[in-house]
């Protein structure tokens, strides 16, 4: 249902150009007359954003291909609070554990957050221990290495926040709560019971979501390069061929990868295929 707002204008003015672009992407809408004019309502606020940069601006010349998602970059702080909090939130927890655990340094706070616990002996265990179900998620906000921290943590802003505004805070929640159980799974039952964590199996789920999306119902909100989807795919096959564990970077968790990234691509087709039909 269209409830926000967006921008109102003359009767005359005509606004086909810009409800045939909004049509294109995906982006829900309708136009009612009030007192002499056009208003212009939207589902959410982030896509009312859109229309008033949109009417403001003007269309893009080539409507063939998704328009750069402005209204993200617009967004204050206090509207990025109020539209991706579950995106801050997860970035937020992903600091505080990296302080805790002195970004993968300090061993006795590292395990709070392993997939599994540490027996009696003194050894990671080998089986769940569903009682602590927490730990089959919190691996993903264990990091080691400044590095490591940092390039997570700027591509789960990038995705999430995309994802985020355009599908809502809970719809962000849960996929990454999936993306997290999915490739932590992956990781356990490919490697066993190592030390493993960080965001990376998640971020490729955002990946293979966004990407299998945007393939079958192109969207403004998401708007990811294939360039970027390229990189990732690149980094993730080097990842996979011991190059990059040869190089000094450390061991790699592929299987959490390959897991986050074939179920986001599901996700994404199925939740694509279902707004290409709408």
């Amino acid at each position: 249902m269209s409830k926000y707002r967006a921008m109102h204008c003359r009767l005359d003015e005509d606004l086909s150009q810009l409800t045939g672009f909004l049509r294109r992407q995906g982006v829900p809408h309708r136009i009612t007359e009030e007192r002499g004019q056009q208003v212009v309502w939207t589902r959410d606020e982030a896509d009312a954003e859109l229309v008033r940069v949109l009417y403001a601006e003007g269309v893009p010349l080539q409507e063939a291909r998704p328009m750069t998602a402005r209204p993200v970059r617009r967004l204050n702080w206090k509207q990025l609070l109020r539209h991706v909090p579950v995106t801050l939130t997860v970035l937020a927890m992903t600091a505080v554990v990296a302080l805790l655990t002195g970004i993968g340094s300090n061993i006795s706070a590292i395990v709070l957050f392993s997939f599994v616990p540490v027996t009696d002996t003194g050894y990671l265990a080998t089986e769940l221990d569903l009682q602590q179900w927490w730990r089959l998620f919190t691996p993903i906000f264990l990091h080691f290495g400044w590095l490591h921290l940092a390039f997570n943590a700027l591509w789960y802003w990038e995705l999430g926040r995309r994802i985020e505004l355009r599908s809502g805070s809970l719809w962000l929640l849960g996929l990454t709560l999936l993306f997290a159980l999915v490739s932590n799974l992956a990781q356990w039952i490919f490697s066993g019971a190592v030390l493993f964590g960080g965001l990376s199996g998640v971020l490729y789920g955002l990946l293979g979501y966004c990407w299998l999306y945007q393939m079958l119902s192109p969207n403004v909100h998401f708007d990811l390069p294939k360039g970027v989807v390229v990189m990732m795919l690149a980094w993730l096959v080097l990842c996979l061929s011991g190059v990059v564990t040869m190089l000094g970077f450390g061991a790699i968790a592929n299987a959490a990868h390959v897991g986050g990234l074939l179920i986001g691509c599901a996700c994404g087709a199925i939740a694509g295929g279902l707004q290409r039909m709408r």
